[in-house]
C-alpha cells in the first residue's frame, strides 16, 4: 500500500498563524506519528481577502485583545489583489516590528523584524516557518502556474487579470463575464479578455476537488467551518478527520 498523505487547507491566516491553523498543524503531526506518511500544507495563496490575514494579538501586561494586519499600497491591492500579489510595505513592517514586544516574546519579534518577503502570502509563510511550524511538511501553493496547469477543471472559478495597473482576482460567473465584489449587491464587471489554466484558482466551493486532483491525498482534516460547506462527494477517497480542539481559535498563536 502508498503511504498516507495527510493533508489540511488553510489561507495564509496572519502574520501569526490563528490557533486553528496550529491545532490542524498539531492534529497533522498526531495523526502522522499513529499511520506513518507524509504531511502536506495547502496554502490557498490565490485568495484575496484580506482579512484573512487579521492578525488577533493580546497585550501582555492587561491581556486586552488587539487586531492587527498588513496595510496595503492602495485599495485596489486590498480589496481584490490575490494575497500571493498583494505587496508588503517596509514602512508597515518597521512600525509593527517596534509594537510587538507588547504582545510577544521578544524572540519572535525578532523572527518578524528578519523576514524579507516583498508579498503577504510569503511573509505569513516564513514566519510560520522561523515559529518551526512548518518542520517536516511540505507545501503546495495554490498561486504556482504548475499546480494551477496540473489540476483538474472545475466549473466555478476565479481569475487573475490585470486592472489599473494591479492584478486582481475576479469571478468568472455563469455568464462568462468577469466580476470584482464591491461589498453587498455591487459587482464591476470588467472588460472580456482571454486566459489560460495558469491564472485559475478555484472557488470555496470547489476548491476541494481543485486540491485533491493535485495532492491526492488520503486524509484530509478539516475545521468547524470547513465540514459545514465541504462535499465529502466531491473526494470519496478522502478520510476526513476533525481538526483537534484549541481555545480561543481566532486568535493568533504564538507558543511555541
Amino acid at each position: 500500500m502508498s503511504q498516507p498523505i495527510i493533508c489540511f487547507g488553510q489561507q495564509p491566516c496572519g502574520f501569526f498563524p490563528k490557533r486553528y491553523l496550529a491545532a490542524k498543524i498539531f492534529t497533522a503531526r498526531r495523526l502522522q506519528s499513529e499511520l506513518g506518511g507524509e504531511i502536506v500544507f495547502f496554502l490557498h495563496d490565490s485568495d484575496h481577502d484580506c482579512r484573512e490575514t487579521n492578525t488577533y494579538l493580546r497585550f501582555l501586561r492587561t491581556g486586552e485583545l488587539a487586531k492587527l494586519n498588513f496595510t496595503f499600497a492602495n485599495k485596489i491591492q486590498r480589496k481584490w489583489t490575490p494575497l500571493y500579489l498583494k505587496k508588503v510595505l517596509p514602512d508597515w513592517q518597521t512600525n509593527t516590528t517596534r509594537q510587538l514586544p507588547a504582545y510577544v516574546d521578544k524572540k519572535w519579534a525578532e523572527a518578524f523584524k528578519s523576514i524579507t518577503a516583498t508579498n503577504v502570502a510569503d511573509f505569513c509563510l516564513e514566519m510560520y516557518r522561523a515559529m518551526g511550524l512548518m518542520e517536516g511538511i511540505r507545501v503546495v501553493r495554490s498561486s504556482v502556474p504548475t499546480v494551477r496547469q496540473s489540476a483538474c477543471e472545475v466549473p466555478d472559478y476565479f481569475v487573475d487579470v490585470s486592472y489599473n495597473g494591479e492584478t486582481v482576482r475576479a469571478r468568472r460567473t455563469a455568464d462568462g463575464t468577469l466580476k470584482l465584489h464591491e461589498g453587498g449587491d455591487c459587482y464591476l464587471t470588467l472588460p472580456s479578455v482571454n486566459f489560460t489554466k495558469e491564472q485559475i484558482s478555484p472557488t470555496r466551493d470547489t476548491r476541494l476537488r481543485w486540491m485533491q486532483s493535485v495532492v491526492r491525498c488520503t486524509h484530509y482534516i478539516a475545521g468547524a467551518g470547513e465540514q459545514a460547506y465541504l462535499n465529502h462527494a466531491d473526494a470519496p477517497d478522502i478520510t476526513f478527520i476533525k481538526r483537534d480542539e484549541i481555545e480561543r481559535s481566532d486568535e493568533a498563536y504564538t507558543e511555541t
